[in-house]
């Protein structure tokens, strides 16, 4: 992610993880089970305390499409710039450029293809008084494998900063 994706999304220099509405956890292995990629080379799961009975697929439009345009326009060019393709022509199907994979009323999986073999899926699946989120991602080639090298820590700062900021459109 860019700089700018930074900057729009941290309050902080570096993501805390003592915040009391998101808490990085370790992922379940029922939610990895959810994932449709064949292989799961980077995975990681933020619990989010939300207290409210919203479906996932509400809470994953809250926390993508509900961002304020800066993030949301962040956010496409930071997945733009590594590779993944947006869902196209489907705007019922997809959120925020992500294709709903799967929607049931206990988890929504969101998944993009990509242009450099690194597809990802974005999970939130619900949990008492709160929403497990869940990044899977496949790494098909070098190049790929090398992209989230350079990547995951901003990624994990960014995505716990989204998941706080979201948490106050949840409760």
């Amino acid at each position: 992610m860019s700089d700018s994706t930074r900057g729009a999304l941290e309050t902080k220099s570096e993501f805390d993880e003592s915040r009391a509405r998101v808490r990085r956890i370790a992922v379940p292995p029922t939610a990895r089970a959810l994932s449709t990629l064949a292989d799961i080379d980077y995975a990681d799961a933020f619990l989010v305390e939300t207290g409210t009975a919203s479906s996932p697929e509400q809470c994953a439009r809250a926390v993508l499409d509900g961002a304020p345009l800066a993030v949301r326009a962040n956010l496409q060019f930071g997945w733009s710039a590594i590779g993944l393709r947006p869902a196209i022509g489907r705007a019922r199907k997809s959120i925020l450029g992500w294709e709903i994979r799967a929607s049931t009323p206990e988890f929504v999986l969101l998944g993009r293809d990509s242009l450099i073999g690194m597809p990802g899926e974005l999970l939130f699946k619900r949990e008492r008084d709160a929403v497990l989120f869940c990044t899977f991602v496949q790494h098909k080639t070098m190049v790929a494998r090398a992209t989230w090298a350079a990547i995951e820590s901003s990624h994990l700062r960014i995505v716990g900063d989204l998941l706080e900021q979201a948490a106050h459109r949840l409760v």
